[in-house]
């Protein structure tokens, strides 16, 4: 069994989709077809359901994926390692990311990389917390961004905390306040961020006993944005979340003070590829230098 069928049948998996391998492969889809069912073949059962409605692993193929995805990784870190030991640094670097973090810090960390290791090339997965645990757990992605709560089945690295702070629409009556305890948002309609997973506001919210009026779940930031614009409920969202903010949106501190932990995680960093290494001591890098500026009141988009 060859390691481009692997790659072949990762891809379909990933991209649950012929015609987009094909594509990110380079591949034609007659060839794609052909090596997965020389691939069923040499396996002798069937790894895909093909169907109206998408591709999907059969049980057969949901035990043998996570083998595959272990052999190609190994794959690549001994050729990396090769390519590191003759003072080159090439690879790929597979990355679960969330749209703060993509927006925020991602262009300018990837920019500044780029520019120091042109031939390491990054893939990015975005989704929420869940999708990007589950990228993590199955291999699908060497490492993701997380917002880090308790203890975790990962290894991780803490990067940055998020203050998360109110948000109201002008006019409110608490708009004016210096802050808010949160016991004073149980009468207030509520629009509650939904990210996936057991996120920051409802451990929040659960850790400080305090019982909301939920209006809305919505995931999308901007939608609830425009939801508390509008009048529609006030919200809770970090930091970061928050720039270029309409006029007529209040920010007021919450006088708990809670954040969330902005961090990466991986099953296991030591057993990171160089390449993925190399990324992780970018992102620390850019962030200590974003933390200096911000201090001497500069804010570059890139170092």
């Amino acid at each position: 069994m060859s390691l481009a069928k692997y790659e072949i049948i990762t891809t379909v998996v990933e991209l649950q989709s012929l015609t987009k391998a094909a594509e990110s492969l380079n591949l034609t889809q007659s060839a794609v077809s052909h090596a997965i069912s020389s691939l069923e073949a040499s396996c002798g059962f069937s790894l895909l359901i093909r169907s109206k409605s998408g591709i999907q692993l059969t049980s057969n193929g949901e035990r043998i994926l996570p083998y595959m995805r272990e052999i190609l990784k190994w794959n690549e870190m001994m050729h990396q390692e090769i390519q590191l030991l003759s003072g080159i640094q090439t690879g790929t670097v597979r990355i679960g990311t969330f749209t703060s973090v993509s927006s925020q810090w991602l262009p300018g960390v990837i920019k500044s990389f780029q520019h120091e290791y042109p031939a390491i090339h990054i893939k990015l997965k975005e989704g929420d917390y869940g999708e990007i645990k589950g990228w993590i757990a199955s291999g699908a992605v060497d490492f993701g961004f997380l917002s880090l709560q308790g203890s975790s089945i990962f290894d991780t690295i803490p990067l940055k905390k998020d203050r998360l702070v109110c948000i109201l629409p002008e006019g409110h009556a608490l708009a004016s306040a210096p802050a808010i305890h949160l016991d004073q948002l149980r009468e207030e309609p509520f629009i509650m961020p939904k990210w996936g997973g057991d996120d920051e506001i409802e451990s929040m919210i659960r850790t400080h006993k305090v019982k909301l009026s939920i209006r809305f779940e919505v995931a999308e930031e901007q939608a609830i944005i425009g939801m508390v614009q509008h009048g529609l409920g006030i919200s809770i969202l970090p930091e970061m979340v928050l720039g270029n903010l309409p006029d007529t949106i209040q920010v007021v501190p919450l006088a708990e003070e809670p954040y969330r932990m902005i961090g990466m995680a991986a099953l296991s960093l030591s057993e990171l590829s160089p390449a993925a290494h190399t990324f992780i001591n970018s992102v620390q890098d850019w962030l200590t230098l974003q933390h200096l500026m911000d201090d001497l009141g500069h804010h570059p988009t890139s170092p």
